[in-house]
C-alpha cells in the first residue's frame, strides 16, 4: 500500500471541484463580476480550474436554467440581474412522469426516470404503498422553502415483486409465509381458501393479491405451489429472479400455444426462403448452452472472395404477434442467466428445440450474408429469411483448439473466418471503438450447488471471432433502415451516450496520479486514451486496476426509438438482431426488419415501439441486477468455507464506513473498516483517496493489499475482512 506523509508532501496541484462546489464557485464569480460576459475557456483561465471546458459549460448551462445567469452571443453568459444578491429557487410547474422506484432504507423513494435528468424524492407519506423497483407515475411539484422538487405517487402501473418464495407457518390459525429473501415484505397472511393445501412448515410459492401500503397493514397472498424438495441454493437463486420481477413459470395459455406450433420444415415455406443448407454451417458456443440462436457459414466464391452468413434463428416466424406467447416474451424481454440457470425469455421447447439452430436439422433463419475479401472489405451485403442446416456445433473450447492447432475439421474456414474477425476487429479501433473488456467469474460447483472453486474466464479468438461478426451484423442492420429512406423508419436502435462528464474528471486525475494522462477534451480523444489505457495495463500491472473505473464513467446502453450512435462501439447505427431467443428487442428488429426489406416502406407507430424500448431497456437492468445478485450470492457462500484464510486483493471502493476490496482469484468483493484500522480516515469526495486524520498517509484506489476473512452474511450478500499488511 502507497503511503505518504504530511511532512514529504510535495505541493498538490489543485483538483478538480465536484459539480455542487463548481456551481457555488461559478455563482460568487459572477455576482462579483456582475455586467462582464465570459465563456467556459475565460472562466477555467480566471479562476484557475482543473475542470473541463465540458464540465463547466454543464454547469453553466445548468445554471441559466435556474436562472442564476444568462446565455448572451458567442456561447458566454453574464449576471442575471434580476436574481438581486440572492439564488432563485428554480421554478418547477407540476409534471407527471413515469419512472421506477428506488427505495432508500428511511423508508422514502427516489424516483428514477427517462424522461427527467435528476431522480424525484418521494416522502414515505406519497409513495402509495409502491415498493423497490415498481413502476409508477409521479406527479413533481415544487415544495415552498425546499431547493428541489419533490413528487407525489399518483398510480403504480406494475408491481415489480408479484410473486415471492418462503416457508408458510400455522400461528393460532393464522396462516402466515416469511419470504426467503426479499427485504421489502416480512410476511404476507394467507386465508384458509387460499391454502392450496399447503401445511406448516412447507416451502411455497405464493402470489400477491393484496399489497400492504405502510407497515400497519397486512400484506395478503394465495398458494400457487407447494415446492418440493427444495434446497437452500434453489431457494435463494428462484428468489432472486422473483425480487427482480421475473416470474418462475409461464402461463398456462402461452404453454398452450408453444404446444399448438407446427415443428415441421415445409416444402412451401422453404420456397419463400433463400437455401442455405449446402453451404458450410456451424455454431460456436459456451460449453453449457442448451440454445443456439446464431450460426455462421462460409463459401469461397469464384472471384476469390467469401460468402459469409450470419444466421439468426427466426423466432417471428414462431411467435404471432400480439398473442399470448408474444406478450409474455415482450413482458419477460430477456432470458436471465444466473450462476448455476437460465430463465428463459420463451419456453424451452421453442428456446432449446425448436428455434435453436441444433446440429444435423434443417432450420428457419433471418440472416445477414455479405460477400467479404480477407481483409474485411465488405464488397456486398443480403438481409432475408432463409433456411440452413448447421453441419456441426463447436464449444468455444473445440473451436479455439482448431484455431490452435490447425487440424480437426472445419479447422480451414474456422481460420479463414479468423482472420477476417482480427481485419474486423483492427478497422474497428481505428474508428473509434473502445477495447474496454471486464473480467469475469465463474464457479465451478458441486452437485448440490455450493461453489468448490472458482476463476476468471478468458477469452480467446473463438469467442471474439463471434463477437466481431455479430457485430458486424448487428449494425449492418442498423445502417440498412436508417439509410433506407429520406423519411425515417421507426427502428430499435442499441444507443450507447457519451462518458459524463463529471465522472470522467474525476476519473482522469486518478488516472494522472498513477502516472497515466488522459486526453477528454473531445468524444474522440476520450476514445483513444481509453484504448492506450487497456494496451498499457496489459504491461502495467496498477493501471489494470483503472479498466473497471473507466467503465463507470460510460453511460448506460439503452434501445431507443431515437438513433444517437453507440460511442463505446464507435458506431454510427447499431441495432440488436442476433439473439432473438434471449432477447425480444431483437424480435422487434426482425419484424420491422423484415417488412422494409421490399422497396414498398412500412413504418410502426414510434411512440408505441419508443414505450417497447423503454420497458425492455427497464428489464435488461433488472436481469443484469439479478445476474450480479447470483454471482455475489455464489461468492459469499464460497468465502463460507474461507474463513481465517489469507488471500490478496486490491482497493476495488470506498464509503464513509470503509473500504472495499476486490480479491484476485474469486473477484470476491468485501469490507475493511475503518474502524479496525489504526486510525480514523476521510474519505476524498472522488472516492479514491482516503486520508488518515493523524498521519496524512493515504490509502488509493488500486493499492494491493493482503486480507483476511473475519466473515460471511449469506443473507445479506457480506463479508468482512481485516487488513494484514499495511
Amino acid at each position: 500500500m502507497t503511503y505518504e506523509k504530511r511532512g514529504s508532501r510535495k505541493r498538490v496541484p489543485k483538483k478538480s471541484l465536484s459539480r455542487k462546489d463548481l456551481i457555488k464557485t461559478l455563482s460568487k464569480f459572477f455576482a462579483a463580476n456582475k455586467r462582464k460576459y465570459y465563456n467556459a475557456r475565460s472562466i477555467i483561465s480566471k479562476l484557475d480550474l482543473k475542470n473541463s471546458k465540458d464540465s463547466v459549460q454543464n454547469a453553466l448551462e445548468y445554471m441559466t436554467q435556474d436562472k442564476w445567469i444568462m446565455a448572451g452571443s458567442d456561447n458566454k453568459f453574464t449576471w442575471n440581474n434580476k436574481n438581486g444578491e440572492s439564488q432563485p429557487q428554480r421554478v418547477h410547474p407540476k409534471k407527471s412522469f413515469t419512472g421506477k422506484v428506488d427505495m432508500t432504507r428511511t423508508g422514502a423513494g427516489y424516483i428514477i426516470s427517462d424522461d427527467y435528468d435528476d431522480d424525484i424524492f418521494v416522502h414515505p407519506k406519497n409513495l402509495k404503498g409502491a415498493m423497490n423497483n415498481d413502476v409508477v407515475r409521479v406527479e413533481m411539484s415544487m415544495i415552498p422553502g425546499r431547493r428541489k422538487p419533490e413528487g407525489k405517487i399518483t398510480e403504480i402501473i406494475t408491481r415489480a415483486l408479484s410473486q415471492v418464495l418462503g416457508t408458510i407457518r400455522n400461528n393460532g390459525n393464522i396462516w402466515t409465509v416469511y419470504p426467503a429473501s426479499t427485504e421489502d415484505i416480512h410476511e404476507i397472511q394467507i386465508k384458509d381458501k387460499n391454502l392450496n393445501g399447503a401445511e406448516d412448515g412447507d416451502h411455497v410459492l405464493l402470489e400477491i393479491t393484496k399489497w400492504g401500503k405502510n407497515q400497519h397493514k397486512a400484506f395478503y397472498g394465495k398458494i400457487l405451489e407447494v415446492l418440493q424438495d427444495q434446497s437452500d441454493n434453489d431457494m435463494a437463486m428462484q428468489s432472486i429472479l422473483l425480487d427482480k420481477g421475473f416470474e418462475l413459470h409461464f402461463p398456462q395459455e402461452v404453454m398452450d400455444e408453444a404446444a399448438a406450433i407446427s415443428r415441421k420444415i415445409t416444402g412451401k415455406e422453404v420456397a419463400r426462403r433463400r437455401d442455405m443448407r449446402d453451404t458450410t454451417t456451424f455454431t460456436i458456443d459456451p460449453e453449457t448452452a442448451k440454445d443456439f440462436d446464431d450460426a455462421l457459414s462460409i463459401k469461397e466464391l469464384e472471384n476469390g472472395n467469401f460468402e459469409i452468413g450470419v444466421h439468426i434463428a427466426d423466432v417471428a416466424h414462431y411467435i404471432e404477434e400480439d398473442s399470448a406467447l408474444d406478450k409474455e416474451a415482450l413482458k419477460r424481454s430477456t432470458s436471465v442467466y444466473l450462476v448455476d440457470r437460465v430463465l428463459p425469455m420463451l419456453p424451452e421447447e421453442l428456446s432449446n428445440d425448436l428455434c435453436s439452430l441444433n446440429p444435423n436439422e434443417d432450420k428457419y433463419t433471418f440472416s445477414a450474408v455479405f460477400e467479404m475479401k480477407k481483409n474485411g472489405k465488405i464488397k456486398s451485403e443480403w438481409f432475408g429469411r432463409t433456411v440452413i442446416h448447421s453441419d456441426r456445433r463447436f464449444t468455444y473450447e473445440e473451436a479455439q483448439e482448431r484455431l490452435d492447432s490447425k487440424e480437426g475439421d472445419f479447422q480451414e474456414e474456422l481460420n479463414i473466418l479468423n482472420k477476417i474477425h482480427h481485419n474486423l476487429r483492427q478497422n474497428r479501433y481505428k474508428n473509434g471503438s473502445i477495447s474496454f473488456e471486464s473480467e469475469e467469474v465463474r464457479f465451478i460447483l458441486d452437485d448440490a450447488g455450493k461453489p468448490i472453486d472458482t476463476y476468471v474466464k478468458e477469452r480467446k479468438d473463438a469467442h471474439m471471432l463471434v463477437e466481431d461478426f455479430m457485430l458486424l451484423a448487428n449494425r449492418s442492420v442498423g445502417k440498412f433502415i436508417a439509410k433506407k429512406d429520406k423519411i425515417e423508419i421507426p427502428f430499435v436502435y442499441r444507443i450507447h451516450d457519451e462518458p459524463n462528464p463529471d465522472k470522467l474528471v474525476d476519473f482522469a486525475l486518478f488516472a494522472k496520479a498513477l502516472g497515466y494522462k488522459m486526453h477528454i477534451d473531445t468524444p474522440k480523444q476520450i476514445a483513444e486514451s481509453f484504448n492506450a489505457l487497456a494496451a498499457a495495463a496489459k504491461e502495467n500491472e496498477q493501471l489494470k486496476m483503472l479498466e473497471p473505473l473507466a467503465i463507470r464513467t460510460m453511460s448506460k446502453a439503452a434501445y431507443s426509438s431515437e438513433n444517437i450512435g453507440h460511442y463505446g462501439l464507435g458506431f454510427e447505427y447499431y441495432s440488436h438482431f442476433t439473439s432473438p431467443i434471449r432477447r425480444y428487442s431483437d424480435v422487434l428488429t426482425h419484424r420491422i426488419l423484415f417488412k422494409n426489406l421490399k422497396e414498398k416502406i412500412k413504418r410502426v407507430d414510434k411512440e408505441a415501439l419508443e414505450q417497447k424500448c423503454k420497458h425492455i431497456s427497464m428489464q435488461e437492468r433488472n436481469a443484469t441486477q439479478a445476474e450480479r445478485e447470483s454471482i455475489k450470492y455464489k461468492q459469499v457462500e464460497y468465502m463460507e468455507d474461507q474463513i481465517g484464510n489469507t488471500f490478496e486483493g486490491r482497493i476495488s471502493g470506498m464509503i464513509e464506513k470503509g473500504i472495499f476490496v476486490e480479491l484476485f482469484d474469486s473477484k470476491a468483493e468485501g469490507l475493511i473498516k475503518f474502524s479496525s484500522l489504526s486510525e480514523n480516515y476521510d474519505v476524498a469526495d472522488s472516492r479514491l483517496v482516503a486520508t488518515g486524520r493523524r498521519t496524512g498517509d493515504e490509502i488509493k484506489m488500486g493499492d494491493r493489499v493482503q486480507v483476511k476473512v473475519l466473515g460471511t452474511d449469506l443473507e445479506n450478500r457480506l463479508i468482512d475482512f481485516e487488513l494484514l499488511e499495511e
